[in-house]
Formats: C-alpha cells, sequence, structure tokens
C-alpha cells in the first residue's frame, strides 16, 4: 500500500497561488486541463456555447491569460494471480496511490500574430507499481521515476509566431497554448521552446485528456509513438505547421534524453534529435458531421540499445542475461508510423481510434514498451440526458511488441518499464471506461475503471482490474 502524506508548506503554497492568480479579474479565460506531457485540448462538447464552468469567474480578454488546474486520481487494484515476478513487474499484492497535477497556466498576446507561453507544474504522489509492470500504464498523469523533485518546475516555454498566407480569417477556441481569437484559414505556425510533441501531434478530440476522459497511457496517446521527451514528457523542439482550410501538416526537431526515459536532455544534436511528421486532414464523410484523420511519423536518433545484439551477448555467454543498456556510446535509429482518425455520429458522440507501428529491433527509450497498437472507442457529452458538462466514454486498445522485444523479455531483460524475469507472450488487452459528473462550477469527480489482460505482455500473470476515482478543479 503507498502511504499518503498530508501536502507540504510548498504544496499548499502552490495551490494558495494558483487560487489567487486565478481569481484575479480580467486576466483569466476558460481553459482545460493538462498533465504531464499532455496537450491542452478542447472537444467539440467544450465549444464556445457550453465552456467547462470554471470555480472562478474568467472575464475574457485576448491579450493575457492566466488560469489554473488541478487534477487528483486515486487508484487501486485487488491481487491478482502472479506465480512469479521479476525487477520491472506490477505487484500482485492488492494495492492503491494517488497522483496529483496542478498547473498554472500564462500567456501574452504581443500583437495579432505574436504570443509568448508559459506554464507552471507540480506533481506528487504515486501510481499504482510506480509506473513500472505495464505497457498499457493505468495514470498518465504519474511518471516513472518517483524520485524526481517535487518543486514546481517550468513545464511549457515558447514562442508561437503566425504567419498569414492569406486573407481570410477563421475563429479560434482559445486555449493555453493559441490566445489568438482568430486565425488566417491559410498560414503559417512557427513554436520554439520547451512543449510537449504530445500538445500538438496525435491529437484526438474523444481520447486524449486525462482531466476529463480516459486515463491509460496507450489509450490518450499512441503507445507505439516513442516521441521525444524527457521524464515528465517535455522536450525542446522547433516545430513548423502550414494549413489550409482542409488540411494541415506540421512538422518539429526535437530533443532526446541521454538515457532510455531519463530526465536530461542530449543537447548535441548530431548525436541524438527526432524528427516528427503529421498531416491532417478534414472531411465529411458521415452525414454532416466533419470526421478527422492523422497520419504521424517519426524517426528518433539517439543512444538506444538493440534488443538482437543484447539477446546474442546471452547465447554467446558474454552476458548472463540480456541487458540493453550494456553498449558503447552510439547513435542509432529507430522509426515508426501512426493513424488516429475521429468521426463525431451525432453533436453528443462519436467514435474514435488509433493504429501505430515502430520497427521494434532497438529499445524503447522515451515513451512506453509498445511496439504495435490499436485502439476503438466511443465517448461524449451528456448533452443527450441534459448533462451538458458530463463526459463518458467506453475504448479497447491492444498493445504487442516484436519477436526481438519478445526474446529479450523472455529471456530476463528489463526495459525501463518492462522485465518479469520470463515471459509467457500474449497481448496486453486494456478495456476502460469512464463517467465524469459536473458537480457544481469547476468541479468534476470522475468514475472509472480498467481491465488490463496480460499485463506485461504475460499470459502467467493478471488479469488486473483497477477502479478509478479522479477530482478535477478548473480553476
Amino acid at each position: 500500500m503507498q502511504e499518503h502524506k498530508l501536502p507540504s508548506r510548498l504544496e499548499i503554497g502552490v495551490i494558495l497561488a494558483t487560487l489567487f492568480l486565478c481569481g484575479v479579474p480580467r486576466l483569466c479565460a476558460q481553459d482545460t486541463a493538462v498533465t504531464p506531457g499532455q496537450q491542452v485540448h478542447r472537444a467539440p462538447e467544450q465549444s464556445a456555447e457550453a465552456d467547462p464552468p470554471t470555480l472562478f469567474p474568467h472575464p475574457e480578454t485576448d491579450r493575457w491569460w492566466i488560469s489554473g488546474q488541478a487534477n487528483f486520481i486515486s487508484q487501486w487494484h485487488p491481487a491478482f494471480h502472479s506465480p512469479y515476478q521479476g525487477p520491472r513487474s506490477l505487484p500482485p499484492q492488492a494495492q492503491d496511490a494517488t497522483s496529483r497535477v496542478l498547473t498554472l497556466f500564462t500567456g501574452v498576446r504581443l500583437t495579432d500574430t505574436t504570443e509568448f507561453l508559459c506554464h507552471v507544474q507540480e506533481t506528487g504522489g504515486h501510481g499504482i507499481g510506480e509506473a513500472v509492470g505495464l505497457a498499457g500504464v493505468t495514470n498518465l498523469d504519474i511518471v516513472r521515476n518517483p524520485n524526481l523533485s517535487k518543486a514546481p518546475y517550468i513545464a511549457r516555454l515558447m514562442w508561437h509566431q503566425v504567419i498569414p498566407l492569406g486573407g481570410s480569417k477563421i475563429s479560434n477556441a482559445r486555449s493555453p497554448l493559441s490566445l489568438f481569437p482568430s486565425l488566417p484559414e491559410r498560414r503559417l505556425e512557427i513554436r520554439f521552446g520547451k512543449f510537449s510533441l504530445a500538445d500538438l501531434f496525435d491529437n484526438n478530440t474523444y481520447g486524449t485528456d486525462t482531466s476529463f476522459q480516459f486515463m491509460n497511457w496507450t489509450v490518450d496517446n499512441n503507445g507505439a509513438y516513442d516521441y521525444a521527451a524527457d521524464t515528465r514528457g517535455f522536450t525542446f523542439a522547433a516545430m513548423l505547421e502550414y494549413h489550409e482550410r482542409r488540411w494541415a501538416v506540421r512538422f518539429a526537431e526535437a530533443l532526446m534524453p541521454k538515457v532510455a526515459n531519463g530526465i536530461h536532455l542530449d543537447a548535441n544534436m548530431s548525436r541524438a534529435h527526432a524528427e516528427n511528421l503529421e498531416f491532417e486532414l478534414h472531411g465529411t464523410v458521415f452525414g454532416h458531421q466533419e470526421g478527422m484523420v492523422r497520419f504521424v511519423s517519426y524517426v528518433n536518433h539517439a543512444n538506444m540499445g538493440s534488443y538482437r545484439v543484447a539477446i546474442d551477448n546471452v547465447l554467446a555467454g558474454i552476458t548472463p542475461q540480456p541487458d540493453i543498456t550494456a553498449h558503447p556510446l552510439q547513435t542509432t535509429i529507430k522509426y515508426g508510423f501512426g493513424l488516429n482518425f475521429e468521426q463525431p455520429l451525432k453533436d453528443w458522440m462519436g467514435v474514435f481510434g488509433r493504429w501505430g507501428w515502430n520497427e521494434g529491433r532497438h529499445e524503447s527509450f522515451v515513451y512506453t514498451e509498445v511496439d504495435e497498437t490499436a485502439e476503438i472507442g466511443v465517448a461524449g457529452s451528456g448533452r443527450r440526458w441534459n448533462r451538458k458538462f458530463d463526459r463518458a466514454g467506453l475504448v479497447f486498445v491492444t498493445n504487442g511488441i516484436s519477436r526481438d522485444h519478445q526474446e529479450y523479455l523472455a529471456l530476463g531483460g528489463a526495459g525501463f518499464l518492462l522485465g518479469d524475469g520470463r515471459l509467457n507472450y500474449g497481448r496486453e488487452n486494456i478495456v476502460e471506461s469512464y463517467y465524469t459528473v459536473h458537480v457544481w462550477r469547476g468541479i468534476y469527480p470522475s468514475f472509472g475503471v480498467q481491465h488490463i489482460k496480460n499485463p506485461g505482455y504475460n499470459r502467467d500473470r493478471g488479469p488486473v482490474v483497477v477502479p478509478t476515482l479522479r477530482i478535477h478543479l478548473e480553476l
């Protein structure tokens, strides 16, 4: 069982500061919540006519942005079948854990085309198993390293520049990542600084936001997308976007961590860097509801080990068990592809899905240990039953790994998330559901459950059932 401690003076101070700042008149605007490594996202059910209520009134201003959020997630799992466990196994004993994320969003729009954004976060608490033992970790608000500093940190600090390429304009749903009330329909956008690639790549209206929606790592993000990031999910990057009426394309060059899932980024771009490319297509294919398809690809260059080399070292008697980190400093390449779609069925609900694949020969280095994934789900708001600020969803995701990755784990190898000491391989299949209730103003409790078959791809262990309680505050 995880120990639950009272908030420290520093934590109380961060909460009070956030509350105070979000009460300042004429400086706050509606926002959606952000979690480590997650994008600021506004779903269609959170359109201008149905902005989620907040604890404090936020008078509109299109020049300044100051707002905040707090997200608390408590999860538990009962004891489950486990004849053995290794260094990276989810403990089979009954266990509970609670996490928190406090975020202060600030920004200033200098001109109609230039803005600067700065977001400060404080995180704490724990996840079940300290975020090891599962490829589809159950709580996206937590990070793998429990020893990171609990002090507030700058999550995002970026310059955002818009270059108009035509006179026609469209309205823009303002958010902490874009303060402009309108944008040129045809335009270039440049971003430079610290942010998460998941802020702007692989977005999905129905499966992205851990504040109102699903909470599993491989539901809210494409599990096979090993996007460049530090342990908390952020990186330094330069990004260029081109937008037309029905399509958009974006490219980002980003820093990679020095070691797998490490907190320190490698500033030597001749040795380590990542390219990310996404093509986004809008269109009406179902009634009068406009759907969206996104194609994403990435290429990572970093000090990554090879599963096959680690396996061959064991078979040759060089090492007693495979160790993916036992190699000299080198630069290897890992690449992958993804597909992401969303299709509204009504104005209050829609279906969504993802597919992802990466080459699986080099180690999972940044996000999670998934080499192939597919998901399908349905989600929406409670507008149909006169609860327009409620949210609900159901999703199924299946994750897999390459043959080299399977053999590495079966021989007793460990990655940064997985390692049962042996492996009876089976796909990790996850079903997640949730219901988010709007109680009063900016208070949103949620109830959910996740069922995980073959945790860590191991047929010998599980299944694991994880009930969840979440409290989200829009400040």
